[in-house]
Formats: structure tokens, C-alpha cells, sequence
């Protein structure tokens, strides 16, 4: 069965999300577009050059900026990028980035385009909610990364501090992918423990801006982030195509607030089969959720408000 995905944006990301989804062999084809054609050209050269040394064969095309070959894609995947990359508040993306998006996401549904977006892009919650206004496509059919990666790196920061694999820890991060996000410590559970209660407030607080603040750690080291965001990326591709109806903290349509935001949802090969409760959290944390949801839907207005 022919699997297509087009990857709009070649940056850190957009390439290594391509690599994922190749070396997993995840789908049967992959259309990769940039402005920057050249560029587009060559990840596309390379990514070919390693096929015989993986498990199954995916065909790759450098699209540039032919949107109309996406007419009849399966998954649309945007990863564009801001131009300037060390910005902590990924807020301070939304200008350069929904400009680009709204150019882009018409001529993709001018194509013809009946499929999945999933939003890479950031701010993700904002940028995932301006896709779905300026395609039309149904709620369920427009998600966004969300907290996936986050919750990665909560996983990955109680796993160091329990000395066990990340794999161990269960639980989610809830919220805004950026600075009004949460760690929801009453679902968090080592094996079948609740581990809450190992930590006082404070302790709470501080490793919740260690998992924060882990990704812009990493760009000031390396001057971008993408293993993590393209690992994730190319596992929430992996569900919807083998319709496996996992779930997944993402950034979905929260009907009530009139927002995307980052919470459990299931995802199947219609994209978002259901978007699950959020009734066993604290008050304190439905609190917070509130407060990140409005962070989100401020953005969100500045944006159609001009």
C-alpha cells in the first residue's frame, strides 16, 4: 500500500524527521519541500544514497516548492523553521512563522490535498490552529507534536533521577509546547508507583523547569533541536499509518476553550480518533491547564486580529 508524506521545510528538523521515517522505513514515499531548492535537491540525493543499507525501500522526491504534488499525500508534516533559531519563547516565533504558513497552507489545499496535517512548526499549539482555520479540514484530521516531546524529556529527567530507563515512566506533560506548559504529576507513575509524593513542591517546581528549559539547553549547546522533535514526529507518523490507536499527548482541538492545546489524545489513520478526558487531574493542574490554554488563544487572536 503506497504511504505518502510530504515534509514542508527542510531545516534540522524537516531533514531529520525524512531520516527517521526512512531509516524505520515508516512509509513507501517521501516528498520533501523547501524554498530553498538546491537544499531540497540534496537531502533528497542523500537520503537515497543510503537505501540499500535499510530495511525498506522508500522513494524520495525533492518537490521545491510544487505543492500540487501533495494532491493525493496521505500525511502532511509542517516543519518550517524561523530564520533566526536561539529565541527561548517560542512565541517569539509566531510572526515570521504564521506569515509562511498561511501563505503555504492555501496553495497546498488549492492542490487538492484531502489528508492529515500534523504541525511541527512553532509556536506548535498556535501554528497547528492556524493550519486547521486556513485549511478547512476537520478538527480531527489537524494535530500538532504538542507535548509528546516534552513528555519525552519528563521521561527522560525522572528516568536520570530514578537511575531507570526513561521507558519506565509513565505520565504526561500537559499544555502549551513552550513556557505556560505543566508536568501533570498525578498521572506521572514509576512502573505502577505514583511519584508525587517523593517530591516536595519545590523539588516539583524545579524538575519541572529542568524538563522545561532541557530543550533550550540544547540549542545554546548545539545551535538547534531536532533528534528529539523528529523521533517523536516520526512515531506519531508510525501510528496514524498503521492506525494503531495509541495514545498520545499532542496538540488537538479542545472544543470547550475553542483552542489547540497539548493533551492525551488517540490517534488512529483518521488522525485523531478521540481526545480523552482530563477529569482525574488536580484542581491545581486543570488550573494551569486553563492558564496555558488562554496563553495559547491570546497568540492565537493576535494573529487574525490584524
Amino acid at each position: 500500500m503506497n504511504q505518502k508524506i510530504g515534509i514542508v521545510g527542510c531545516g534540522h528538523v524537516g531533514s531529520d524527521l525524512a531520516f527517521s521515517l526512512v531509516t524505520q522505513g515508516i512509509c513507501s514515499e517521501i516528498i520533501l519541500f523547501d524554498q530553498a531548492e538546491e537544499k531540497v535537491a540534496s537531502e533528497a540525493m542523500e537520503l537515497r544514497d543510503m537505501l540499500s543499507a535499510v530495511q525498506r525501500h522508500t522513494k524520495i522526491v525533492a518537490g521545491g516548492t510544487d505543492y500540487t504534488l501533495l494532491a493525493d499525500a496521505d500525511l502532511i508534516v509542517m516543519a518550517i523553521g524561523p530564520t533566526t533559531l536561539l529565541r527561548e519563547d517560542r512565541m517569539e516565533e509566531l510572526k515570521e512563522t504564521s506569515a509562511a504558513v498561511r501563505s503555504i497552507v492555501p496553495q497546498i489545499m488549492k492542490a487538492g490535498f484531502d489528508g492529515i496535517f500534523m504541525n511541527i512548526t512553532n509556536p506548535c499549539d498556535v501554528i497547528t490552529q492556524i493550519i486547521a482555520k486556513e485549511s478547512g479540514l476537520g478538527k480531527e484530521r489537524v494535530f500538532g507534536t504538542g507535548t509528546a516531546l516534552d513528555t519525552m524529556r519528563m521521561r527522560s529527567t525522572l528516568g536520570e533521577h530514578f537511575d531507570v530507563a526513561p521507558t519506565s515512566i509513565t505520565g504526561y506533560v500537559l499544555g502549551e509546547h513552550g513556557e505556560s506548559q505543566f508536568i501533570a504529576w498525578s498521572s506521572v507513575r514509576l512502573a505502577n508507583e505514583a511519584v508525587e509524593k517523593r517530591f516536595s513542591l519545590a523539588e516539583q517546581e524545579m524538575l519541572k523547569e529542568q524538563v522545561r528549559a532541557r530543550g533550550w539547553n540544547i540549542l545554546l549547546g548545539k545551535g538547534w533541536t531536532s533528534f528529539g522533535i523528529a523521533t517523536a514526529a516520526a512515531e506519531l507518523i508510525s501510528i496514524v499509518l498503521r492506525d494503531a490507536h495509541e495514545v498520545m499527548p499532542v496538540s488537538v482541538y479542545d472544543e470547550k476553550r475553542d483552542v489547540y492545546v497539548g493533551r492525551p489524545a488517540i490517534l488512529n489513520k483518521s488522525g485523531i480518533k478521540e481526545v480523552l478526558s482530563l477529569a482525574d487531574l488536580t484542581i491545581e493542574e486543570l488550573e494551569r491547564y486553563e492558564k496555558s490554554c488562554l496563553v495559547i488563544k491570546q497568540a492565537f487572536h493576535e494573529v487574525y486580529s490584524k
